[in-house]
């Protein structure tokens, strides 16, 4: 007995009343692998376009400990106090050999997770970073069609993941910690360079004094880096997850941030310019998953990868020799 396949209009519908499990379906449907479910989510996705677009898109990331789902928790927490809807997606490429953190962040969102005015949903647990990106863009869209006005996009792993969060929200926000003796090192990285805004967690007890302290250098080092936008200077606030002491302040900055760039016309430049490189990524899907099923190539392919890595050819050269065999 086959499976009933997922009627669109009915998950049209269901999406557009804010039902939560007709919407939980509708992202396991973006999220599936098989070639009809996805033709099935594109025009999906395609039909709500007109209900999205509305919501704050928050991008968050921080290396391991900086206290991200505690973070995450007191805001979301304070956000549906105040009679927002807030969706928390993962962008975790890693997940496939790690498990990925979201799941279990879940318990660490106690709060959240049972909050009915919230929704948390785990990455994709396997696949290419443009892969998982996109259909995390895509989740993005049809939490925001359910009517949720605030979506926290979390970065679970690192490095190019924080370029793709960056590239597919309106606000990045990056969490550090006090004290750790390296308040610089995220400089190095780059990541601060992508930061709408700087935010040093556990800004309490003890800790307060390394906490402004921390805040300081990071503002004296943003004077030296160009920001993201022309149009905004990123602040560096502190703050404490587990006392919510400075939430509602961080929250005002990405509230300030959104009204000073619709104002100049620089956040549809930036929605606009992330479409573009939306479609790019996932021509780049297509072209590989195409390419990656080539009858052509399907027998040459691991041995041209053998004499890579050994060494033997160069990747520039590969490359000429796949092409050459696809006739490109």
């Amino acid at each position: 007995m086959t499976a009933r396949r997922p009627d669109p209009a009915c998950l049209e519908h269901g999406i557009r009343a804010g039902e939560r499990a007709v919407l939980a379906r509708a992202i396991t449907l973006i999220e599936s692998k098989r070639a009809d479910d996805q033709k099935t989510a594109r025009a999906l996705v395609q039909d709500l376009l007109a209900s999205t677009g509305g919501a704050v898109r928050v991008g968050i990331t921080g290396a391991p400990g900086v206290g991200k789902s505690t973070t995450i928790d007191a805001l979301g927490t304070y956000l549906t106090g105040r009679g927002h809807k807030v969706a928390v997606l993962a962008v975790d490429p890693s997940s496939a050999r790690t498990g990925g953190s979201i799941l279990a962040d879940k318990t660490r969102m106690a709060r959240l997770a049972a909050d009915e005015r919230a929704f948390i949903r785990p990455s994709p647990s396997a696949g290419t970073l443009g892969g998982v990106a996109a259909k995390t863009r895509e989740t993005m869209l049809a939490c925001e069609a359910a009517g949720f006005d605030v979506i926290l996009v979390e970065t679970v792993g690192i490095g190019q993941s924080e370029t793709a969060v960056a590239d597919m929200t309106d606000f990045f926000l990056a969490l550090m910690l006090p004290g750790a003796g390296d308040e610089l090192q995220g400089l190095k990285k780059g990541l601060v360079e992508l930061a709408d805004m700087i935010a040093v967690n556990k800004a309490d007890g003890d800790n307060l004094p390394r906490a402004k302290a921390a805040a300081a250098e990071y503002r004296a080092a943003l004077h030296i880096l160009t920001p993201r936008s022309p149009d905004w200077s990123p602040p560096v606030v502190t703050y404490s997850a587990l006392t919510g002491d400075g939430i509602a302040a961080l929250w005002a900055q990405v509230i300030a941030h959104r009204d000073k760039l619709t104002s100049t016309g620089a956040l549809a430049a930036r929605r606009r310019e992330q479409q573009v490189k939306w479609m790019w990524t996932m021509l780049d899907e297509v072209w590989r998953a195409r390419i990656a099923a080539e009858p052509k190539l399907k027998a040459k392919l691991p041995q041209i990868e053998a004499a890579v890595a050994a060494g033997a050819l160069t990747p520039a050269r590969a490359v000429d020799e796949l092409a050459a065999t696809l006739g490109l």
